[in-house]
């Protein structure tokens, strides 16, 4: 197509010249693209002075910015300068204005509208007949589908590399280093991963984990960019930990738009260890959602261990809303054996509270303290002093928040030992003296003072699970309180004779009529036992499910009630005088 005859009368015709370069390779040479680009189109421009063409004195020039977009700087004042200056713009090809149909057909109108046209040097084309828009747009349609193919190829080839188990670039992760473009285990580094997966798996909070790494002067990946520049290097966030213990390349895999790739590089971390921290971070979130703080911290993680001395662990479990808390055995966290009798699994808010109810009592028995006391050889004003203030804490045990009670055991408590009939609590003498605000005293090689606590430990569950059986403080169901304030206001009903029969009474309160005969039998269970589940002494099995399931057989004698429903105790009640 011939360029616009504009011989006639030899009007001037001010043509700007726009340039642009997908990459930035070669822009700092002297001569560089862009202006190879310039001088082909001032030429042109040149050679066309016979029909008034003259060049702006301003240059448009893009490097290193695609033509899929149009937030581009030079073709932003380019238009600009179209909306305020008749002009005729000229480029080298046309997929150096744009390369997306769409964006050039917004640039069109822009020119129309402000009587621009528009050359390219190298085509021959021009904006001002039909032909050459027809022409224009069929060239530009090829030109994104160059640059969307070149990007499925691109895609494509990353998908089928990430599937064989190759690393595509990005970040080293910690532990590892790059070598002929593949994963190598860094040995030291491999020794910090496995230690914070570890911690993590016992502390089972991202925050404590944080602190100790800092602590522990543990930073992240120092990496050397280029130039020489140096990266990396600093404490470990939480959002980079929670990232690191969600990474699966560490326990091998190569993911991909989510799905997961067995890499070609070696595992850091064991399958058992990532499953256990995945199942931590996923109970996390889910307490987060359902509004779980941390009123229900786990006191004693990383001091509990059992009769052998192998640690025990923090873990959650949900069902149906509720949160339930254990520490059990870290055997299958390190790959050693399991023991003959299984994994050991405690209710951990039952073990929390024996262990706080003894140090409760030791704190509050001035005598029992003082003996304890006795080898540290403190003066008898100090001795005093520590003993006023530990009185002054077992008045407010109660009333401590979770955090000071972390704190007092954290400063104080060894260890504790869980044993089949005892549980037993070592206490640092001179670390429980600073604890309770007294003069620092540096640690000594005193023997630690051991509390002993009577337990009776019992299978249940397949016999998987322990369960303490004693003086624990269980905790209140709501459920189960409210089944039974269900099944009293069932009664109530049925006895008001609101409606005709049993059969309209389960069609109105849309029940099936086994759960209302369950409900309506439940309201007739021994009072005692009623405030036994008021006051959370239930039998741990005893769920609301349980109950429910239990209430349509129910016995009517309250004694038998006992046996049938699992309580230990039976006390007949005593009637009213």
């Amino acid at each position: 197509m011939r360029t616009p005859d504009r011989s006639s009368g030899h009007s001037k015709v001010r043509c700007a010249i726009y340039t642009r370069k997908s990459s930035d390779e070669g822009l700092e040479q002297e001569f560089n693209s862009l202006d190879a680009q310039r001088e082909a189109r001032a030429a042109y421009i040149a050679s066309q002075r016979y029909a008034g063409w003259t060049a702006v004195a301003d240059m448009y020039d893009d490097g290193g910015l695609s033509g899929g977009t149009m937030e581009r700087p030079a073709l932003q004042r380019l238009l600009a300068y179209i909306k305020a200056n008749k002009v005729q713009i000229v480029v080298y090809k046309v997929d150096r204005l744009t390369r997306s149909l769409a964006d050039f057909a917004k640039i069109v109108d822009i020119f129309d509208g402000h009587g621009a046209s528009f050359v390219s040097v190298t085509q021959q084309f021009n904006t001002t007949t039909s032909m050459g828009r027809l022409t224009l747009n069929m060239l530009l349609s090829f030109a994104q589908f160059e640059r969307e193919i070149a990007g499925e190829r691109i895609r494509d080839k990353i998908a089928a590399s990430k599937a064989k188990g190759m690393w595509m670039g990005g970040n080293v992760p910690l532990g590892y280093d790059i070598r002929d473009r593949k994963l190598i285990i860094n040995r030291l580094e491999a020794d910090t991963v496995r230690l914070i997966f570890q911690r993590y798996a016992e502390l089972g909070s991202v925050t404590l984990l944080r602190k100790e790494l800092a602590a522990q002067g543990i930073v992240s990946k120092r990496r050397e960019g280029a130039g020489g520049r140096l990266s990396g290097g600093q404490k470990l966030s939480r959002g980079a930990l929670y990232l690191m213990l969600q990474n699966r390349i560490y326990c091998g895999e190569i993911t991909h738009k989510g799905n997961a790739y067995p890499g070609q590089h070696e595992a850091i971390i064991d399958r058992d260890l990532w499953q256990v921290v995945q199942d931590k971070l996923a109970t996390n979130r889910q307490e987060r959602a359902l509004g779980v703080g941390s009123e229900s911290p786990s006191l004693l993680a990383g001091l509990i261990v059992d009769a052998e001395g192998q640690r025990l662990t923090p873990t959650h479990a949900n069902k149906r809303g509720k949160r339930y808390r254990y520490y059990i055995s870290t055997s299958l966290l390190d790959g050693r054996p399991r023991a003959k009798q299984g994994t050991l699994r405690l209710p951990a808010g039952e073990i929390e509270g024996l262990v706080l109810d003894r140090l409760r009592a030791f704190v509050a028995s001035r005598c029992v303290l003082a003996e304890a006391l006795a080898p540290i050889d403190l003066s008898a004003d100090a001795l005093e002093a520590a003993l006023h203030r530990a009185s002054q804490l077992a008045a407010r045990w109660q009333s401590l928040t979770s955090a000071e009670v972390m704190e007092f055991i954290r400063s104080s408590v060894e260890r504790v030992s869980v044993a089949v009939d005892r549980i037993e609590i070592s206490v640092d003498c001179t670390k429980l003296i600073n604890a309770l605000g007294g003069q620092a005293l540096k640690e000594e090689n005193i023997s630690p003072i051991v509390l002993s606590i009577a337990a009776n430990l019992r299978r249940a569950g397949k016999g998987k699970r322990l369960v303490i059986a004693g003086n624990a403080h269980r905790e209140i169901d709501a459920n189960l309180i409210a089944l039974l304030k269900q099944a009293f206001a069932t009664r109530a009903a049925f006895l008001s004779g609101t409606d005709d029969s049993f059969s309209a009474m389960t069609e109105r309160l849309g029940k099936g009529h086994g759960q209302l005969v369950a409900l309506v039998r439940l309201s007739y269970l021994a009072p005692n036992l009623i405030r036994d589940c008021i006051d959370g002494q239930q039998p741990l099995e005893l769920t609301p499910t349980r109950l429910l399931k239990l209430g349509k057989d129910l016995p009517h004698s309250w004694i038998e009630q006992h046996f049938y429903l699992g309580f230990a105790r039976v006390e007949p009640e005593r009637k009213e005088a």
